[in-house]
């Protein structure tokens, strides 16, 4: 499955459901900023953005709630140790109160993976991140060194679903 996604602002957005009815677009704001994210097989209908390759997927993408997105620069000769640590790994992440979606999205160009988990508010993902769960998902991270395979630090970015009813 496809993933694409496009930022811009809300009102120039908004109109993309009436212009192509057959796709479910998620709407996520960050601070000022508009993000439309939509899956499928077909081709991408936004002029500009990322396009990426689902690798590992579980739960259902909702419209409300709220979304965290785990950049992960990846070199190319370690992108394959890095898709099989996510598909070897026993992610508890499922089990938590709260959550809704895993996705970890591989970049049809760049090099930059995305981590993205949906969860029901911002405090489900709090209670996550200070889980027995999330201690374990993460046991070879913390404060020790990236792996060689990792071009650069992490970054994450946080959204909230735009209810696109109100």
């Amino acid at each position: 499955m496809n993933v694409f996604m496009t930022k811009g602002t809300f009102d120039f957005l908004k109109k993309l459901p009436e212009k192509h009815t057959n796709i479910d677009f998620y709407f996520m704001r960050e601070s000022g900023s508009t993000l439309v994210y939509y899956e499928n097989e077909k081709k991408n209908i936004f002029a500009s953005g990322k396009e990426y390759e689902t690798v590992t997927t579980s739960g259902t993408l909702q419209e409300n709630g709220y979304v965290v997105m785990n950049n992960i620069p990846v070199a190319d000769d370690g992108m394959a140790i890095f898709e099989d640590k996510f598909k070897q790994s026993k992610q508890n992440v499922e089990s938590m109160p709260g959550f809704q979606a895993f996705r970890l999205l591989r970049p049809k160009k760049g090099n930059t993976y995305v981590v993205m988990t949906q969860w029901g508010s911002e405090a489900d993902f709090e209670n996550w991140k200070n889980s027995n769960q999330f201690k374990q998902a993460h046991k070879d991270g913390g404060d020790v060194k990236p792996p060689a395979y990792f071009l650069d630090r992490p970054f994450v970015t946080k959204y909230q679903m735009i209810d696109m009813d109100e």
